[in-house]
């Protein structure tokens, strides 16, 4: 069946009436043939693969411009949609496909004579697939140098047009927006000689989420342009399911994970598992966490997360020495940890992680070298068991908003990803710290905004000692940090991610030999608290900026 077309008029044996009834009698709402398709796309991948599929099958292939220049380049059979329609593309292709032979042939219900009458009367063919992904409208407004005339040169007009009303009508059309749904069609062509009633239905949930998101953006993106505020008046995003993870938090808690779009940067749900078993919803958080503190670390830098806190980080000379100072900082804990590296992963430090009684969960890097790659996945002893991720390069200048629910809303605010000025920052006591003092003062500082509140880091030589995280008192993180310290406590530096409410925990840091103090400052008793410092010659430096981690 080519299409519905009018009968001659001198033949009225053959009229169009009769035409009509030997179509509808063919319609079928469950699995109506698939007999022609509309394509029109800006991403290619996988079209040629499916284009061609779809001309084995039989199919007829009607296309606009680009789409069909790149599928007859590649020898497929296009009809141009502009020869059909009568009425050429115009105005650089702002008009391409609105036309009422494209659209009488989408919306048309084959169940209904009136409608199928109609495509006789005005000889509009049937469309039962349409096949559009949209103008990269997103990806161009988040280029820095894009100007307002590209963005809405990206505004895409007949292809939302398109896919919404595919959409409408998926009783009987098939509308795809993603090439990763092309082969699932394919297959039940193939099949079946059309699509499933349940398949249509889900594509078509999957189209009006395409728009949906697009419009979202095109919204943002003009409210960007006019509003003077940080924060829009609406708050919306779309996100993409990416997986179904095996549970939760917990086994008897149900878990996805979806991505946002576009991606941007480094990131760990667009990163690329290279080794071991399925990530898990804490393995993710986990994750998250080691690539955010590694990329904060001086290079070449190392991290060792355990249940969502850093137990170890350290920089060093070579990645390994940063390697073996952060797995020393707490032995205990960085069993079965994350390890996050703000460099690639070389053979050194693959054999230095092969070490007998040491077992790691995951390991996220920018990259892992060959050497590398080898030693963790053909050893006995990694075998499965530890997942390696690849995220490329990493850097400190993401400057991304984070979102948390809460119940009835949502908590929008600044990531805090972005280092302190120093030129706030404030010595504060009769003594300054020394030179080495003042690197693991920094790098203490760097940290330990990534400890849970309340929290202290103590630092020896660019590498945790000690940590006390999530406490509810100021004075027990002080004690919990100098405990796992033992004594490493003497002569490393101490970072408070808060004021000191009280001069207790000076006198708790002083006993232990700590050697000098970084801390906000902001507290009315700061007076008693330089004090204690002054007392026992312990120099510390007023940030003037806290670092909460709730």
């Amino acid at each position: 069946m080519v299409g519905l077309r009018r009968a001659a008029p001198d033949n009225p044996a053959g009229g169009w009436l009769t035409v009509l009834a030997s179509q509808l009698k063919h319609n079928s709402m469950d699995s109506p043939l698939l007999q022609r398709a509309l394509i029109s796309v800006s991403d290619k991948l996988g079209l040629v693969d499916f284009a061609r599929g779809l001309a084995t099958a039989g199919v007829q292939i009607f296309s606009t411009g680009g789409t069909g220049r790149y599928l007859e380049e590649h020898g497929i059979t296009v009809h141009d949609v502009a020869e059909y329609t009568g009425f050429p593309e115009m105005m650089d292709g702002r008009l391409k496909t609105l036309h009422p032979k494209v659209f009488g042939g989408i919306l048309c219900r084959h169940d209904r004579p009136d409608d199928m009458a109609a495509l006789v009367e005005h000889q509009i063919e049937r469309f039962d697939l349409i096949v559009v992904n949209l103008y990269p409208f997103e990806e161009t407004v988040a280029r820095n140098e894009v100007t307002p005339s590209e963005a809405i040169e990206q505004i895409d007009i007949g292809g939302p047009s398109l896919v919404r009303a595919a959409a409408k009508n998926h009783s009987f059309v098939t509308i795809a927006t993603h090439p990763e749904q092309y082969s699932a069609i394919l297959e039940q062509l193939d099949a079946q000689g059309g699509t499933t009633l349940e398949m249509r239905r889900r594509l078509a949930g999957d189209a009006f989420t395409c728009t949906a998101q697009y419009d979202q953006a095109i919204s943002d993106y003009f409210n960007r342009l006019e509003s003077t505020d940080r924060f829009p008046t609406t708050f919306q995003k779309s996100f993409r399911r990416k997986s179904i993870l095996r549970y939760g938090e917990n086994p008897h808690q149900q878990a996805a994970l979806y991505s946002d779009a576009p991606p941007s940067g480094a990131n760990l749900v667009s990163s690329r598992k290279l080794h071991g078993k399925e990530l898990s919803y804490n393995n993710l958080l986990d994750l998250d966490s080691a690539l955010v503190i590694a990329r904060s670390l001086p290079l070449p830098g190392v991290v060792v997360v355990k249940h969502n806190n850093p137990c170890g980080a350290a920089s060093g000379s070579s990645l390994v020495e940063a390697t073996k100072k952060a797995l020393a900082g707490d032995p205990v804990s960085a069993f079965g940890s994350i390890l996050g590296f703000n460099q690639a992963v070389d053979a050194a430090v693959a054999d230095h992680l092969s070490t007998p009684g040491l077992f790691v969960e995951a390991i996220v890097a920018p990259n892992f070298e060959p050497a590398a790659l080898e030693i963790l996945t053909s050893k006995p002893k990694w075998k499965n068991n530890v997942r390696l991720v690849q995220v490329g390069t990493v850097s400190n200048n993401s400057h991304q908003s984070e979102c948390r629910f809460i119940a009835g809303g949502v908590l929008v605010q600044d990531a805090n990803d972005q280092p302190d000025d120093e030129s706030q920052w404030n010595i504060v006591t009769e003594i300054s710290p020394d030179d080495e003092q003042l690197q693991d003062l920094r790098f203490a500082w760097s940290v330990v905004r990534h400890v849970k509140s309340n929290a202290i880091v103590l630092v020896r030589q660019q590498s945790i000692v000690g940590a006390g995280a999530g406490q509810m008192s100021r004075v027990d993180a002080v004690e919990i940090a100098i405990r796992k310290a033992e004594e490493r406590a003497s002569n490393s530096v101490l970072a408070s991610d808060a004021f000191f409410p009280f001069p207790d925990s000076i006198e708790q840091a002083a006993q232990a030999g700590i050697a000098a103090i970084i801390q906000p400052g902001g507290s009315r008793r700061d007076p008693e608290v330089i004090d204690a410092c002054n007392k026992h010659r312990l120099p510390m430096i007023f940030t003037n900026a806290r670092h909460f981690k709730h």
